[in-house]
């Protein structure tokens, strides 16, 4: 370390690695691939590690002209789901010297105000899920690099789109339920305008459509468990033939018709079985446990800033939708278990 200095420096870190201080910002500011070999990267970083040194990024940006901030705008923060992504998004943000600052859009007031005094001022880019797109043009976010999630990437406001197969996870699901011979289905639908809920409403109507003798009746229900319990209370109550097989957009609507199914007298999955869409930690906490479809927040948030990366960068983000696993519990049978 130099003498007299309190705090490591790039100096001290190339002295330390035996390298330039050319080399030591090639790889701490992660240019270093095609420059350096993998072997004086390393070299550096551990040297990096051993002193404690960290770069500074407050002058590194001003010659840079970035905030190297990243605004996440996702809906109200009512389960762990939006935390995975988020917990995704700013691990690979802090790996390449990034912050990422969460902003939930809630539903129901109309779009966010402006968090900073200018986002366009203060931040380098943004990631948003289609569900809370309406915070996007009040923050002025659709002016800046944007990535968007879960959105249609024909119609998407951003210079990239990445989705979760939320379509294959509905066809899932349908296939599980067919297969255990249901013919008869209610869809417990998102009362949300989001192309994410559309593509579910969608596939489970086109699967189930292409079985004969089969029928797909929708009931529409804000995202609580109170919502769902009132609806799917009314729609298990009208007349007609009651269905088998309760398909829900997510777990916390299931939550709600599990409590709807009881208050009827009706058993899971004897009488009715029930389906979810998350595989948030409730599923398992529900009796009998839920059947759903695994989504990897995690990696929906990592992927979403790699995205994000790329724009930046001037590359192509990665192709490709991130796959998705139905898991099968104990509340799902064949329609009339004794």
């Amino acid at each position: 370390m130099a003498p007299g200095s309190t705090r490591p420096t790039s100096r001290d870190v190339a002295q330390a690695a035996g390298v330039s201080q050319a080399a030591v910002s090639l790889v701490l500011g992660d240019k270093w691939r095609g420059r350096v070999s993998q072997a004086t990267a390393e070299r550096v970083r551990e040297a990096a590690r051993d002193l404690g040194y960290r770069p500074n990024l407050a002058a590194r940006n001003l010659r840079l002209g970035r905030t190297r901030t990243v605004l996440l705008v996702v809906p109200a923060l009512t389960t762990e789901f939006f935390a995975g992504v988020y917990t995704g998004a700013a691990r690979v943000a802090a790996d390449h010297g990034f912050g990422v600052v969460l902003y939930p859009s809630p539903e129901g007031i109309g779009p966010a105000r402006d968090p900073f005094a200018s986002a366009q001022a203060a931040l380098d880019g943004v990631i948003a899920s289609s569900m809370a797109a309406d915070a996007l043009t009040a923050i002025r976010g659709d002016q800046l690099p944007l990535v968007m999630l879960d959105s249609d990437p024909k119609g998407s406001l951003g210079a990239a789109t990445v989705n979760l197969d939320i379509a294959d996870g509905v066809r899932q699901v349908a296939e599980h339920l067919l297969g255990l011979g249901h013919r008869h289905f209610l869809h417990l639908a998102a009362d949300v305008a989001s192309w994410t809920f559309e593509v579910r409403a969608h596939e489970l109507a086109a699967r189930v459509g292409a079985v004969p003798d089969t029928s797909v009746r929708t009931t529409r229900a804000p995202i609580s468990i109170e919502g769902a319990l009132t609806a799917a209370e009314a729609a298990l109550s009208a007349p007609g033939p009651r269905p088998t097989a309760l398909v829900c957009d997510d777990d916390k609507l299931a939550a709600g018709a599990y409590k709807a199914a009881r208050r009827l007298g009706l058993r899971i999955p004897d009488d009715i079985s029930v389906t979810g869409l998350d595989d948030l930690a409730l599923a398992t906490a529900l009796d009998p446990e839920l059947t759903t479809v695994r989504l990897d927040a995690e990696l929906f948030g990592e992927r979403g800033m790699r995205a994000l990366l790329a724009v930046l960068e001037g590359r192509e983000p990665e192709a490709g939708d991130i796959p998705v696993e139905l898991v099968v519990r104990g509340s799902t049978a064949p329609p009339g278990t004794p």
